[in-house]
This record gives C-alpha cells, sequence and structure tokens, in this order.
C-alpha cells in the first residue's frame, strides 16, 4: 500500500464524570493523541472528531454518537487512507450469542450511555473499508484484547504476572452483569434474554450483535487479508489501569497504555511498524511494574510489519 492521501481519526474519551464508574485520564488521553496525530503524523485537524464527556462538550460519546462518527469516517474512506480510532475508557465482556461460541465471551466498549460498542460492530466496519485503506484502532479499555472479531493475532497472551503492580491505579472495567441490571431497570421487562433489553433500550441503535439473529453474527465473513490493525491495550482476559492524579507522584491523570505508546513515540522519531509498537509499549509498562497488563496486536501478516499510522517522511 502507498501513502494515504487522506488522514481521518476519531478520538474518544469517557471519564463518566459523577458516577461509580469515574475515570480520570482518559480524555488526557485522547486530547494527547490529537496532538501526537498533527504533529508527528500530519493529520488535518478538521478531519479529526473528538467526542468526550467532558463538561459542555460539544458530542458526547454515546454509543449511537461515536457509531455515526465511526460511519462517517469509514463512508468517506478512498483506497490508501489512513483511518484510526483512539478509544479510552472502560471495557466489558459480554456472554457470546454465537451459535458456535457457546461458552465464549465477546468483547466491547463502554460508550457514556452504555450502548455498547462489541466485536461485531468493529468487525463489519473494518469489511467495509475500500480496498488499499487502513483502519487502526487504539484501545486503551479492559478486555480490549480481540476486539475486532476474527481478527488475526500477531502478539498475544503472554504467561501469566508473578505479581501486580504497586502504583495506584483504576482498571477500566465494568461488569456485563452491572451495565445489565442498570439497563433492566430501565427497561423493566422481565427476562433473562440480553437482546431484548438492549433493543427496548436503544432500538436500532443497539449493537448488530443485539440486532442479528445468531446464525447472522456467526456467519459474518472476516475479510482475508483485511486492513483492521488492532492495538489493544490488554489481553481479552486483562484489565487496563486508569492512573489516577496526585497519586504515586502523579502530576495528571492518565491511561497506563496511551501513556505508554505516547512515550514510544516520543522516544523513537522515526517510523515504526505496528510490531515495533506494540512491544515497545509493553517495555514501557514492564518498566513502570505493570506485570499484569499485556497490550496485543491483531492484524494480518502484511500490516504487522507495516508503518504505525503509515508515518509521512520528515
Amino acid at each position: 500500500m502507498g501513502k494515504g492521501s487522506r488522514r481521518m481519526a476519531v478520538l474518544v474519551g469517557c471519564n463518566y464524570p459523577n458516577t461509580p464508574n469515574e475515570l480520570h485520564g482518559c480524555i488526557n488521553d485522547v486530547l494527547a493523541m490529537r496532538q501526537v496525530l498533527v504533529t508527528r503524523f500530519r493529520f488535518d485537524p478538521s478531519h479529526i472528531d473528538l467526542l468526550t464527556d467532558a463538561p459542555n462538550s460539544l458530542v458526547m460519546p454515546t454509543g449511537a454518537n461515536i457509531k455515526k462518527a465511526l460511519d462517517r469516517m469509514v463512508d468517506q474512506a478512498e483506497p490508501g487512507d489512513v483511518l484510526f480510532l483512539h478509544y479510552s475508557g472502560h471495557g466489558t465482556r459480554i456472554p457470546s450469542l454465537k451459535p458456535s461460541h457457546p461458552f465464549r465471551k465477546d468483547e466491547a466498549i463502554i460508550p457514556c450511555d452504555f450502548n455498547l460498542i462489541t466485536d461485531v460492530d468493529f468487525r463489519q466496519l473494518v469489511n467495509r473499508l475500500p480496498k488499499g485503506a487502513t483502519f487502526t484502532i487504539l484501545s486503551d479499555s479492559c478486555h480490549s484484547g480481540g476486539l475486532i472479531d476474527k481478527e488475526r493475532e500477531q502478539i498475544g497472551p503472554s504467561a501469566p504476572p508473578a505479581k501486580a503492580t504497586s502504583l495506584s491505579h483504576k482498571p477500566k472495567f465494568i461488569p456485563f452483569e452491572s451495565i445489565l441490571q442498570d439497563i433492566a431497570l430501565s427497561t423493566n421487562i422481565k427476562t433473562s434474554d440480553i437482546s431484548t433489553h438492549f433493543l427496548e433500550f436503544f432500538k436500532h441503535e443497539a449493537s448488530l450483535i443485539f440486532r442479528l439473529p445468531p446464525q447472522e453474527i456467526g456467519s459474518i465473513k472476516h475479510l482475508q487479508p483485511d486492513e483492521g490493525i488492532l492495538l489493544s491495550g490488554c489481553q481479552a482476559n486483562e484489565t487496563s489501569a486508569d492512573m489516577c492524579p496526585n497519586e504515586a507522584g502523579e502530576k495528571k491523570a492518565y491511561g497506563a497504555f496511551s501513556n505508554a505508546v505516547e512515550i514510544v513515540l516520543k522516544e523513537n522519531k522515526g517510523s515504526l511498524s505496528n510490531k515495533e509498537a506494540v512491544m515497545l509499549a509493553r517495555k514501557v509498562l514492564e518498566s513502570q511494574r505493570f506485570e499484569e497488563q499485556h497490550p496485543c496486536l491483531y492484524c494480518s501478516d502484511q500490516n504487522a510489519d507495516a508503518t504505525f499510522l503509515w508515518q509521512p517522511n520528515a
């Protein structure tokens, strides 16, 4: 693939303020990434959509708004374009509704209104890409490994950690049972069927995983090779850390993985492959004693060695 003619990004930071699920560093993460995209990767600021739940935010990061921004970006994409999503916020795992995976779970990100965006939704977005365009997802959230359904694993699970970090942090995770309980209270429907509650509450804006029959979910194809690239903050069975300000000597809040990527980019001025970016981010987290968090890479063999965000020459 040649250099992208256009560069488009959607940046999503969810801090969930004034709720029991409040985080502190997610908005900082995407604001820092916005600066990196403009100054290093030459993104036009007008081609960057920023969605945060900060006070007086123009566009709240609801499930519907995030999907609209992603749909618009994919719809505008042409061969050679570089598309990017940076998400920083909570993640979760839901019981799989695919008939072939009755005992497995699917990964999802948690927008501010709990309208989940799942691995099936991201697979559908990747499948819609025009040939020659790439879509890189950097997800700093719990259980983010595997967030593009059926994507090839390049850097995957590591051995279980011997010990956890001593640094003060909060995991970016909300149990799916808590999410379902909140939504069930609003729907007031007495059923254990997950899809019924999400469809009643979010209607046509609910995730594909709740709208499609189980047989159709399992039949969504993985185009081989595709141009989806996932840099996940952790393995599918792990949590990602949100570092709080004024604790452990920190001056501001940040996501551990987002901060690690920012450090890697600052310390390496030349181009990096997607594989190198993830492996170096792992080393940063290890040096900071995050032994329980292992970033992963999911993409085709070709894109594993491709340059991260197809950085232009200086």
